[in-house]
């Protein structure tokens, strides 16, 4: 039945539910700004009733419980769009740094060295016994052969330095899971006492993001508030308070980076996050190109040297190698191709062993047009070459370009679900400080009454 004191108790319950709701709205205000928010949300509930005789009374209100509004099934899917994001990013960074090696307009690339070394040969035909157009063929070979060279060395570079990135994003990662292990523990104990883990929610789904950034991420949900974190290909990097770490190991095959798990090797099998991307420039794309850089330089040294050889000096003598290349095969060539003459008299360019004749000469002309280079001409063949890291390029940064859009969408999907309106919040501020004005006044009013109802009973026990 309805008293006094029973109303001055649902008066202070009320008060009290909404002196939460006020301090869970202050704290979605306060955060608005802070990355990886979740809003928080309070419910109210109405407390049991107290039966008497055949009536049920009300018995007042009481706080139920603070929700953070979070999409699960958007968080998984921001997820996996920030692995391919970061993974075409990565490997964007790297392959525009390769473009630079083959851009002809900056002065870069290969074509303006091949075009000159066959310019001077073409000068020479006109003269062949001219020391100083010999000179002049001399330095556009050396020309060419420094131009292969800095272009390996550098491609080289640009491959330790991806695996330096390797190296650092293995460091990176086990930092994160070390930490996502201990929110595990957090949240778990939390989860179990009946506390809000909202909090630790957050901070752990800002490293799941960050760690997505970085490699490919399967997360599962084991109960109790715990997750479960693998790689897409299984691999485990969480599981409750344990946290696995990666290893980076030397390959003494390549000199390059491995990634280890347990002991088992796991290159081949990430597919997302900046470090695919990294491994796939290091490993794949990179290696590539210096194999065709190789070939182009391999065949030309070797044509040139053989009809060099062919043919007779200013002395009479037989030609000999015009280029140093691998003797074996091609791998190497491009590092290490050089000139072998440093006489000019040594060009071989007769047939007939007197000075004036150029019939070598334009032989070694024509290989500008032959297919001395798996099948096309030199000048062919690195247009291919450039074409394809142009495309590698384009297609690189198309796919970036549709993975940040995806992301974005995703990112502005969970904050209209779980990003703080300042709107929202003013009107739930006003609402709930009425309604704790509300209650505050009926607190006032019963202890008023109850006071006089006090006085009353004195004044009538005194006569």
């Amino acid at each position: 039945m309805g008293t006094l004191i029973s109303s001055l108790n649902m008066a202070l319950q009320s008060m009290q539910a909404e002196q939460e709701a006020l301090s869970t709205t202050t704290n979605n205000i306060s955060n608005v700004n802070t990355p990886g928010y979740t809003r928080q949300t309070v419910s109210f509930e109405e407390t049991q009733p107290v039966q008497y005789g055949g009536m049920l009374f009300g018995n007042g209100v009481a706080l139920g419980q603070i929700t953070s509004q979070r999409d699960n099934l958007l968080q998984t899917r921001f997820e996996q769009e920030t692995q391919q994001q970061s993974k075409y990013s990565s490997y964007l960074g790297t392959m525009q740094q390769v473009q630079t090696l083959f851009n002809e307009t900056t002065g870069n690339g290969l074509q303006s060295s091949i075009t000159s070394f066959f310019n001077s040969l073409q000068q020479l035909s006109t003269s062949p016994s001219d020391t100083s157009l010999r000179q002049g063929v001399l330095t556009s070979a050396q020309n060419l052969a420094q131009s292969f060279n800095n272009t390996a060395n550098n491609l080289q570079q640009l491959q330790h330095n991806a695996d330096l990135t390797v190296g650092q994003s293995v460091n990176q990662i086990n930092n994160l899971t070390s930490q996502i292990a201990g929110l595990n523990v957090q949240i778990s104990s939390a989860t179990v006492t009946g506390q809000n883990a909202g909090t630790f929610i957050d901070q752990r789904d800002q490293l799941v993001s960050q760690l997505s950034g970085l490699v490919d991420v399967s997360t599962i949900d084991t109960g109790n508030g715990s997750v479960t974190l693998t790689t897409s290909s299984g691999t485990a990097l969480v599981a409750g308070n344990q946290s696995f770490q990666l290893t980076a190991q030397t390959n003494p095959a390549t000199g390059l980076q491995d990634i280890y798990s347990q002991g088992s090797d796991i290159t081949s099998s990430l597919t997302g996050g900046s470090l695919a991307g990294a491994i796939q420039a290091r490993d794949q794309t990179i290696p590539s190109i210096v194999s065709s850089l190789d070939s182009l330089a391999s065949g030309i040294g070797n044509s040139m040297n053989s009809i060099n050889k062919a043919g007779t000096d200013l002395n009479g003598n037989a030609g000999g190698a015009f280029f140093t290349v691998p003797s074996a095969g091609s791998t190497g060539a491009a590092s290490s191709i050089r000139v072998a003459i440093t006489d000019p008299s040594k060009i071989a360019g007769s047939l007939n062993g007197s000075a004036g004749d150029n019939s070598n000469i334009n032989a070694m002309i024509a290989l500008q047009n032959q297919p001395i280079v798996n099948g096309q001409s030199p000048l062919n063949a690195y247009s291919d070459l450039v074409f394809q890291v142009g495309n590698d390029v384009s297609t690189a940064q198309s796919e970036s370009t549709s993975a940040q859009a995806m992301v974005q969408q995703l990112q502005n999907q969970i904050g209209s679900v779980s990003g703080v309106s300042i709107n929202e919040e003013s009107v739930n501020l006003v609402q709930y400080e009425r309604a704790y004005q509300a209650a505050a006044q009926v607190s006032a009013v019963v202890s008023s009454l109850t006071a006089e109802a006090i006085n009353l009973g004195q004044t009538v026990t005194a006569s």
